[in-house]
């Protein structure tokens, strides 16, 4: 079954860069959900219709924005926004959660925003993030495919050649130019959640590409869509 992924959305401009890196991973077969997380409700019901709408409305703009694709959107009311996409993502039975780099990251250049960290400490999904400025770039391309598994991971190393079959890209080791970079978690974390090494922390930070970090013992299939295509 083709992925399902999360794009957290509250209409930043690191967010635009989560919508561009969810339009790729629509491209290589995912389906997609934009959410948004508000942290309160209203008792005054007139106060609370108008969030509502407001809610609605900035989840409309990024689905404009993804106006070819079929996407879903979500209001999630929470009072932590990695715990309302924990649990929509338990609820809509998701894969992935997309995220922006943090707002002050440099362009090019990826970091975690804090909602990220929260769930690269033992989420119960694979997390991707874009990083700054990525959806400047009109059309991102995946010509090469990166991998950061240890030995035993057998998992992360097959989602990365789904990937690349997907849009038949050349997948490596060795390189440092990649275009996408798959992460396993390390072997001491839980079976099916994110926990990353001290390496993979490093890598992260020196990534100029989107990073896909896959819980594990989890293989995400992606779809050969692209690749049959061409």
């Amino acid at each position: 079954m083709a992925p399902r992924a999360i794009i957290s959305y509250d209409d930043t401009l690191g967010d635009h860069d989560a919508l561009m890196l969810g339009r790729i991973l629509a491209d290589a077969g995912a389906s997609l959900t934009l959410a948004y997380v508000r942290h309160t409700t209203q008792s005054e019901r007139s106060q609370e219709l108008r969030e509502e709408h407001e809610a609605e409305t900035l989840l409309g703009r990024g689905a404009r924005w993804l106006a070819r694709l079929d996407v879903d959107t979500r209001v999630v009311v929470s009072p932590s926004t990695p715990e309302g996409l924990r649990q929509l993502a338990e609820e809509e039975d998701a894969d992935i959660i997309v995220f922006g780099s943090d707002y002050r990251t440099a362009s090019g250049h990826v970091a975690p925003q804090h909602s990220a960290h929260s769930l690269l400490e033992g989420g119960p999904t694979a997390v991707a993030i874009a990083p700054a400025d990525y959806h400047s770039d009109g059309a991102p391309r995946i010509h090469r495919i990166g991998v950061l598994a240890i030995a035993g991971d057998d998992s992360t190393l097959a989602t990365a050649r789904a990937l690349a079959d997907s849009f038949g890209a050349t997948l490596t080791r060795d390189e440092r130019r990649v275009d996408l970079l798959v992460v396993g978690s390390r072997l001491e974390a839980p079976y099916g959640h994110v926990l990353l090494s001290a390496r993979a922390q490093n890598e992260i930070e020196n990534a100029t590409c989107p990073v896909l970090i896959v819980p594990r013992g989890v293989t995400l299939d992606f779809p050969a869509v692209l690749a049959h295509a061409a």
